[in-house]
């Protein structure tokens, strides 16, 4: 097999169900899920795996779900069939709760870092951001694009910051409060408090 095909040397690529012109906002979506996906597997090499195999086994999950959620940016087909489900967002959205539960309460905004781990993952949650702007972009020039996509990109930003902070939890390493917040957090009942 040969790792090069020449057939992008004009500057198009091909998708599934057609081809595009590299530039094209659906190449750079689904490139900056690629993005993501790469900072997730750096973060996953910085983690011991006797303190965080809960954590890797989700970051796992989650390189394969990166892929389908490419795959499914990348597909222009009449008759698309879609990988990625609404079960993952829910899968996400529990996990985002245990780790709330995990880490101390918050209230103000943060630096992003701490452990290096928490800083690939703090690198991850921006760059998903980015996608998730881009899937906007996108789904205006093809509103058939999978609003699943958007969303799980959405509840993915927001499981890798309260991840970042439950690494450096666990890892004894406090978070940094960014000096000049105010309390942007809302207080809510902690278990302990109920």
């Amino acid at each position: 097999m040969k790792l090069y095909t020449r057939t992008g040397d004009e500057g198009k690529t091909s998708i599934i169900g057609g081809r595009v012109e590299k530039d094209d906002v659906r190449v750079e979506a689904y490139g900056t899920v690629d993005e993501v996906n790469c900072f997730v597997g750096q973060a996953m090499t910085q983690l011991d795996s006797a303190v965080f195999l809960d954590v890797l086994a989700d970051l796992e999950k989650i390189q394969h779900e990166l892929f389908d959620c490419g795959g499914d940016l990348a597909n222009v087909s009449k008759n698309r069939e879609l990988k990625l489900t609404k079960e993952s967002i829910d899968y996400l959205e529990a996990k985002i709760d245990a780790f709330i539960e995990e880490a101390p309460q918050l209230e103000r905004f943060i630096l992003p870092g701490g452990t290096p781990a928490s800083a690939s993952i703090h690198i991850a949650r921006t760059v998903t951001r980015r996608a998730e702007r881009l899937v906007v972009a996108l789904r205006k020039t093809d509103p058939e694009t999978s609003a699943v996509a958007l969303k799980y990109l959405n509840r993915l930003s927001d499981y890798f910051f309260a991840l970042a902070r439950v690494i450096n939890f666990r890892m004894n390493e406090k978070d940094v409060e960014y000096v000049r917040s105010a309390k942007v957090f809302r207080e809510g009942k902690r278990k302990e408090d109920k």
